[in-house]
């Protein structure tokens, strides 16, 4: 066997662990519960409405602050606090984040780098 097709044999054996590991995500509790989460925020009306609003008043505080439009803001977090859904969201997506940090340190520790982590790449 040549040096050539080693290293395809090995980049197409890490490809099928990748492919293992990418369906063990997707096939965990924790990541079926955020995309169940993310469909009952997508079709909440209420709730996207409130992100809507939140996202709109951000971008205008981005632009002009005032005290007026502060108080606003902080009133629609109050009401994103309050609402069930955006907060069933928030927790699935943190979970999930958790999971994906969890999986990124035990890929790291063995190859003695920060996996989940630009190397800058690039050209420029």
């Amino acid at each position: 066997m040549s040096d050539a097709e080693s290293v395809d044999s090995v980049e197409d054996a890490v490809e099928a662990k990748l492919q293992t590991f990418i369906d063990a995500v997707a096939d965990s509790e924790t990541y079926q519960q955020f995309i169940e989460a993310n469909k009952q925020l997508e079709s909440d009306p209420e709730a996207m409405d409130l992100l809507d609003e939140y996202r709109q008043k951000q971008r205008q505080m981005q632009q002009d602050f005032d005290q007026e439009l502060m108080a606003e803001l902080q009133e629609i977090q109050t009401e994103i606090s309050d609402n069930e859904t955006i907060q069933q969201h928030r927790d699935a997506q943190s979970a999930l984040v958790e999971l994906l940090q969890e999986t990124n340190d035990v890929i790291s520790e063995p190859i003695g780098m920060e996996f989940a982590q630009s190397s800058g790449g690039g050209c420029c």
